[in-house]
C-alpha cells in the first residue's frame, strides 16, 4: 500500500442500530450477562438495558428468528458469577438452531455451531438449565411435533469447541407443544423433569436421567385452552433440605396455575395434610404421582391466579438475587411475573399471613394502539421487568423505590419490526427519517447528555411522525419552515405532506444539537403543537397551540379507549428520549397536503437539491414521474 493510499484511508464506525422485535412468543431472553437477546427478522439482536442501545446483530439465520435462550439465563445468574463466556441459543422458522458464544473479556461474539439435527418446521420454544458452570442441558420444540433434548459441554479454554450430544428425541403427536421448561428434581440430582404444554390443553411431564432415556411420567389437567408458558422454580428448601419444586403455567384460558411437586415421604407432605385439615381455603388438590428412579413425587395444585382479562402468554419466576450460602441450594423468591394480551404485566406474591397469592404490581400500555404483550422477563437482580408487544416494541420498568415498590418506565431501544423501505436525512443533518412496511415513519437522532458505551452521544427514536393504515414505501424530506417537512408514499394512490409541529422542534433543539437548528424567533410562527390520529389511522389532524383542552379532559374523565372513541394526543417537549407510549401517540406530525394524480400504488419519491420539487412514481410502467412545486410555506 502506498503512502497516498494510507493517507486516504477512511475509518467507518457503527454508531447506531435500530430494530424492532419479531412479534412472536418466546422471542426474547434476558441472560445472566445482563444483556437481552431477541429476533429481528433473520438476525439475532443484542441490546443493553442500561444504555438502551442495541449493541450488535448476529447474522447466520436464513429465516425469521422465532426464539432465543441464554445459557445461563437470569434464573441461573447465581451460577455465573465467575463465568468469562456466556452462550446463546436461537431458533428460526426453518427449524435451524444456532449456538453463539459471548466473551465478556473482549465483548466479542463467536458462531459456535449449528445443531446437526434440525426440526422440520419452525422452532417454537427453547429452554435450558445449567447443571454446572461448564455443562448445560436444553430442549427445543417445534410445530413438527418433535422435542429434542441436548447436552452441551462448554470449552474450558478460549476458542475451544463445544461437545454436543442429543440425549433424546420425543415425538408428541399432531398437537404440537409450544412451551417447555426443564429442572433438576429435588433430592434426586441425577434425574431431570421436562414439562411441555401446547395445543391439547394439558401439561405433560417427562422424566429422564442426565444421560437421557426420557419417559412420559404423567399429565396435568386443568387448563381449558392452549398452554402458552411454563416455568419451573428452583428447588424449594425447608429446614435446609430441598424437598419440592414448583411449576407455574399460563394459558389462553386467562388463568395461571401453580403446581407443586413434593418428594413423597418428606415433611412437605405431612405439612400439606395438616394444612388441608385446618385451612381448607389454602389446601391443595392432589394430582398424579410422578416416579423418577427410586424417588416419587406427589403433584398437587398449589394455587390459581386469576386477574388477567386476556390470553396469558408468559409466566416467569423471579430469579434469586443472591448466591446460595451453602453453595448447593438457592432460595427461590416467591414472586411470579406474568404478561398478557390485555396490555398488562403483573407481579404475583403470596400474602404473608394467609399464603394466598395476590397481584401486587400491575404495569402496562395505555395507548389505544397497543395490542398486548407477548412476553415478560425479569432482570438478573429482580429489580427490572421487560415486556415486548405486538408492535415490535419493548417496555421496561425498574423498581426505584427503597422501602416501597415504585416501578418507573425506562428507556429502551426501538426500531421497525418490518422491512425498512426508505430513509432520508434531514436537510439540516440533525436526524434520520425512515419508513417501513410496519406502517410507521420514525425519526432517529443523537441525543446529547446520554452517554453510550462508546462515550459519544447515543442515538434514540425521538419521534414517530406518521402512523398509517397502509405499508409505507418511500419518503423524501423537502424544504419547509426550518427545513422540517417531508413527503411519504404508501400502498395507496396519494402522496402525503407532513409539517414538523412546535413540540418536535423544541424537543429537537433541546436534545439533539448544541446549537439550535430552528431559532426561537422562527418557532413563534409555528402555531401547530402536534397532531391527532383519526380512528381509521389514515389522516393526522393538527392540534393548535391555543386549542381548548376540553376534548382531552373529556376523554380522560370518561376513561374510554375504544376504536369508536380515540383519545386525543397530548404533545409535549421531551427533555429525555421518549418511551414507547409517548412515541406511539404524542409525537405525530400534522398532515398539511395530499398530492393526487397516480392511479396505482406509490413506490418511489425524491426531491431536487433545493427541496422545492418532488418526483414520484407508481406501479405503472408508462407513468413514472410527477413533479409538484412545494416551495411555498
Amino acid at each position: 500500500m502506498s503512502s497516498n493510499d494510507t493517507a486516504n484511508e477512511v475509518d467507518v464506525n457503527r454508531v447506531f442500530i435500530g430494530a424492532g422485535c419479531n412479534r412472536i412468543v418466546n422471542n426474547v431472553s434476558w441472560g445472566a450477562s445482563g444483556l437481552v437477546s431477541f429476533g429481528a427478522q433473520n438476525a439475532v439482536s443484542i441490546f443493553c438495558p442500561k444504555t438502551a442501545q442495541i449493541l450488535t446483530t448476529l447474522p447466520g439465520h436464513k429465516a425469521s428468528v422465532n426464539c432465543t435462550h441464554w445459557l445461563p439465563s437470569t434464573k441461573f445468574a447465581f451460577k455465573a458469577k465467575h463465568l468469562e463466556r456466556h452462550y446463546l441459543l436461537s431458533g428460526d422458522t426453518d427449524g435451524v438452531i444456532i449456538l453463539w458464544e459471548l466473551s465478556l473479556v473482549d465483548k466479542k461474539w463467536r458462531h459456535m455451531l449449528q445443531l446437526p439435527q434440525s426440526h422440520k418446521k419452525g422452532v417454537t420454544c427453547i429452554t435450558g438449565i445449567m447443571v454446572s458452570q461448564s455443562e448445560a442441558v436444553f430442549a427445543s420444540t417445534s410445530s413438527d411435533g418433535a422435542v429434542h433434548i441436548w447436552e452441551v459441554v462448554f470449552p474450558s479454554i478460549p476458542g475451544g469447541d463445544c461437545k454436543l450430544s442429543c440425549l433424546e428425541s420425543l415425538c408428541v403427536g399432531s398437537k404440537a407443544m409450544v412451551a417447555l421448561s426443564l429442572a433438576e428434581l429435588p433430592g434426586n440430582t441425577n434425574h431431570l423433569v421436562l414439562a411441555m404444554g401446547g395445543l391439547d390443553n394439558k401439561i405433560h411431564l417427562y422424566c429422564g436421567q442426565r444421560t437421557g432415556k426420557f419417559v412420559r411420567a404423567c399429565e396435568l389437567k386443568g387448563h381449558t385452552d392452549w398452554i402458552r408458558s411454563l416455568d419451573f422454580s428452583l428447588p424449594v428448601c425447608t429446614s435446609g433440605e430441598a424437598i419440592s419444586i414448583l411449576l407455574v403455567s399460563s394459558s389462553q384460558d386467562k388463568v395461571i396455575r401453580i403446581w407443586k411437586l413434593a418428594l413423597r415421604g418428606s415433611s412437605a407432605n405431612t405439612q400439606g395434610t395438616y394444612r388441608k385439615e385446618v385451612i381448607s381455603l389454602a389446601s391443595y388438590i392432589e394430582g398424579p404421582v410422578l416416579v423418577a428412579g427410586s424417588s416419587s413425587y406427589q403433584v398437587s395444585v398449589e394455587s390459581l391466579l386469576i386477574g388477567h382479562e386476556d390470553w396469558v402468554y408468559s409466566v416467569q419466576w423471579e430469579p434469586p438475587s443472591t448466591a446460595p450460602s451453602d453453595g448447593v441450594s438457592c432460595q427461590q423468591p416467591s414472586s411470579i411475573l406474568s404478561a398478557s394480551m390485555d396490555k398488562t404485566m403483573m407481579i404475583w406474591q403470596p400474602e404473608k399471613t394467609t399464603g394466598i397469592w395476590m397481584n401486587v404490581v400491575t404495569v402496562g400500555e395505555l395507548s389505544h394502539s397497543a395490542l398486548g404483550f407477548y412476553g415478560g422477563h425479569w432482570s438478573p437482580d429482580g429489580r427490572s421487568i421487560l415486556a415486548h408487544g405486538y408492535g415490535g416494541a419493548f417496555h421496561l420498568w425498574r423498581n426505584v423505590g427503597v422501602d416501597i415498590d415504585n416501578w418507573q418506565p425506562q428507556k429502551v431501544p426501538s426500531g421497525h419490526f418490518a422491512a425498512v423501505m426508505d430513509i432520508s436525512w434531514s436537510r439540516s443533518s440533525d436526524y434520520l427519517l425512515s419508513v417501513s412496511h410496519d406502517q410507521t415513519t420514525r425519526v432517529f437522532a443523537p441525543w446529547k447528555n446520554v452517554a453510550s458505551l462508546m462515550g459519544e452521544n447515543s442515538w434514540h427514536e425521538v419521534a414517530r411522525p406518521q402512523v398509517h393504515g397502509h405499508d409505507i414505501n418511500c419518503v423524501t424530506i423537502i424544504q419547509g419552515k426550518g427545513n422540517h417537512r417531508f413527503v411519504s408514499g404508501a400502498d395507496e394512490k396519494v402522496a402525503r405532506v407532513f409539517e414538523a409541529p412546535l413540540s418536535f422542534l423544541k424537543t429537537l433543539n433541546h436534545g439533539t444539537s448544541q446549537e439550535s437548528s430552528f431559532p426561537e424567533d422562527l418557532q413563534v410562527d409555528v402555531q401547530i403543537l402536534g397532531a391527532n390520529m383519526s380512528a381509521l389511522g389514515l389522516s393526522q389532524k393538527p392540534i393548535y397551540v391555543n386549542a381548548t383542552r376540553e376534548t382531552v379532559e373529556r376523554h380522560g374523565n370518561d376513561g374510554l379507549d375504544t376504536l369508536e372513541s380515540v383519545p386525543d394526543a397530548v404533545p409535549a417537549v421531551f427533555t429525555e428520549p421518549p418511551i414507547e407510549d409517548q412515541l406511539a401517540w404524542h409525537t405525530l406530525w400534522p398532515e398539511s397536503h395530499k398530492l393526487y394524480g397516480h392511479g396505482n400504488e406509490l413506490f418511489s419519491l425524491c426531491c431536487d437539491h433545493q427541496g422545492k420539487l418532488v418526483a414520484s412514481s407508481c406501479k405503472v410502467y408508462d407513468v413514472f414521474l410527477v413533479a409538484v412545486n412545494l416551495c411555498s410555506n
